[in-house]
């Protein structure tokens, strides 16, 4: 379930979404970032500026620029510390003095077992840790941030990182990077983790939303059927793995190699990065289990 190949937004350019709404294309785009970075205004005064982004002095100089007669920036919030997201909120905290609000630093919220995983070794993949991130004030879960005329909601929903957060604003929602309509989140050990990330998920769909506005791509209208799409893919992705444990045990890499069959090879790291992501929930949840230490060379078995 993709969205179509419409969205192209001009970079720079602030883009009405909603009264006291405006977006900002970042230019990055790139495979794992589609068109680029949603940047996201919010108020018609005191403005948040939600994800301002990668360290790109362009695109400092176009949410500079998107400020009307009497706006100033009074909050700087960040998703999560991922190296599309996080960097340039110090340049712009600098030349507004807004501070810089987020769950925390890049190893916040990181469940215990990805803990385990990154004291072994396990190197984090896919988007790059702004590894320096630090905020000014940490936001928690079910926090209500305020500004001149706005209002929002931290949720916090990890999976994709662990420091990630969604923020509820009304019947939208910044979902960042865990909910997009361009394709499914990346979920790469040890910094996403799949059982939180589908605890999220389920959390999210118990709400009735109206729109979700994510890191990257068009908004998402249906925010139920998205949501369901996501939880039903990775379910599959699941069967798909116990189906080719059923008759053997088998590594990461045999596994991915099984399933992603019609997959570039320059591709299959990707690949098996998902793969053992699904492996780490599965053992957690008791229905495999690695025959040495849980690490992404292990060789697993099924147990139902």
């Amino acid at each position: 379930m993709k969205a179509p190949d419409n969205f192209n937004p001009r970079p720079g350019l602030p883009e009405q979404l909603a009264p006291g709404l405006r977006r900002i294309l970042a230019p990055n785009p790139s495979p794992m970032t589609y068109r680029g970075t949603n940047t996201y205004l919010l108020g018609t005064g005191d403005i948040a500026v939600i994800d301002p982004g990668p360290l790109i002095d362009a695109h400092l100089d176009a949410i500079l620029a998107a400020l009307e007669p009497g706006q100033r920036i009074s909050h700087i919030l960040v998703t999560h510390t991922h190296l599309d997201h996080s960097p340039l909120a110090a340049p712009l905290s600098a030349r507004t003095g807004a501070p810089v609000l987020a769950f925390g630093g890049p190893e916040a919220g990181r469940s215990a077992v990805m803990a385990r995983l990154a004291q072994q070794g396990l190197a984090g993949g896919g988007e790059g840790i702004d590894s320096g991130f630090r905020p000014d004030h940490e936001v928690s879960d079910g926090q209500i941030i305020q500004g001149d005329g706005w209002e929002l909601e931290v949720i916090h929903t990890p999976g994709h990182l662990g420091n990630h957060i969604a923020l509820a604003y009304g019947d939208m929602c910044f979902t960042a990077d865990h909910v997009m309509g361009w394709a499914s989140s990346l979920v790469s050990p040890p910094d996403g983790d799949l059982t939180d990330f589908m605890q999220a998920c389920h959390r999210l769909r118990t709400r009735d939303w109206a729109v979700f506005h994510p890191g990257h791509g068009a908004p998402v209208t249906d925010p139920s059927a998205r949501l369901d799409w996501l939880i039903d893919h990775r379910m599959a992705r699941e069967a798909q793995i116990l189906d080719a444990l059923a008759a053997e045990p088998a590594t990461v890499k045999t596994l991915a190699r099984r399933i992603y069959t019609e997959t570039p090879t320059a591709l299959l790291p990707a690949a098996e990065r998902n793969v053992f992501a699904h492996l780490v929930d599965l053992t957690g949840k008791s229905m495999v289990e690695p025959l040495q230490d849980l690490s992404e060379t292990a060789q697993f078995r099924r147990l139902l």
